[in-house]
């Protein structure tokens, strides 16, 4: 079965990370179903299951601007595993914090596709590191 560049899965979350790297908004909503999840395990205060891809991209992702120095996000992809609509990929995300420290972290994020859009993320990181560097005050 042979899949096109648009709906490929594999191909639709490389296209998402490097947007987040590139800032590209207008790429990062389109990757998106309107009514996906992205589920943030842990005990932070973004730890949850995130509904919709408005609350997705506003409300967590957005939530991390503020407590970045802009234009200091390093975000590289380090590898992609997928099966049928399935696709694990992993990635570094580095930058200067506004409390003065770094965050450096390695992710893993469990996707799924349909259609061509993002319809569930489940995403793994080293939580410990995030509340240090990311709220500090939480």
């Amino acid at each position: 079965m042979t899949m096109n560049t648009a709906t490929d899965p594999r191909a639709v979350v490389i296209r998402y990370v490097e947007a987040v790297r590139d800032g590209a908004a207008d790429v990062i909503h389109d990757s998106f179903a309107a009514d996906a999840t992205w589920h943030y395990p842990g005990n932070l205060p973004i730890s949850r299951v995130w509904h919709g891809r408005d609350r997705i991209i506003d409300d967590f992702l957005g939530s991390m601007g503020p407590v970045l120095v802009p234009g200091t996000l390093e975000i590289e992809l380090v590898s992609t595993i997928a099966e049928g609509d399935r696709v694990v990929a992993e990635w570094t995300s580095k930058a200067e914090t506004v409390y003065g420290g770094t965050y450096d972290n390695r992710c893993i994020g469990v996707y799924t596709v349909r259609d061509g859009k993002i319809a569930s993320v489940v995403e793994y990181a080293d939580t410990q590191h995030v509340a240090a560097a990311l709220f500090p005050d939480a």
